[in-house]
């Protein structure tokens, strides 16, 4: 195995065991960590666009789109044409959003403090910071 094909499946590994780890200590199965991520964005962001919450998120818009229509969905957010821009959507927590939320988000920090509990402060900024890298190269591959 190369070693982009070592990271590829290492990255993808961790993946798998953060969601599984979040699923089992979330308690509730119908919502992702990844879910939880954009319910807190949409929190910091309350009536902002979905253009905000890709910023914020670093998904990109396909994706928080099929996102944002599964919390709606699951009547967790409002979603309403924006009065300002008629192209827009501004998102909002509903009161059952919100008490997801203050079950997910202990959940997210609990997994991410295990996950990264073995390494030093340096590490984890260091890590971060590569990760970022690798985001970065990857929605910008010619930059």
């Amino acid at each position: 195995m190369s070693s982009q094909q070592d990271f590829l499946a290492l990255l993808h590994r961790a993946n798998q065991i953060a969601n599984e780890m979040f699923s089992s200590e979330v308690g509730f199965a119908n919502v992702t960590a990844r879910q939880i991520h954009v319910l807190a964005a949409i929190e910091a962001n309350e009536g902002g666009s979905q253009s905000v919450l890709t910023t914020a998120t670093s998904i990109d818009r396909s994706t928080l789109s099929d996102i944002v229509k599964r919390l709606q969905k699951n009547k967790l957010i409002e979603r309403r044409r924006s009065k300002s821009d008629a192209r827009a959507y501004v998102v909002r927590l509903t009161a059952a959003g919100r008490q997801v939320l203050s079950s997910g988000k202990p959940a997210l920090i609990s997994v991410e403090n295990t996950l990264l509990a073995r390494l030093t402060k340096k590490q984890r900024a260091n890590l971060l910071s590569w990760l970022e890298v690798v985001v970065t190269t990857g929605s910008n591959p010619t930059t």
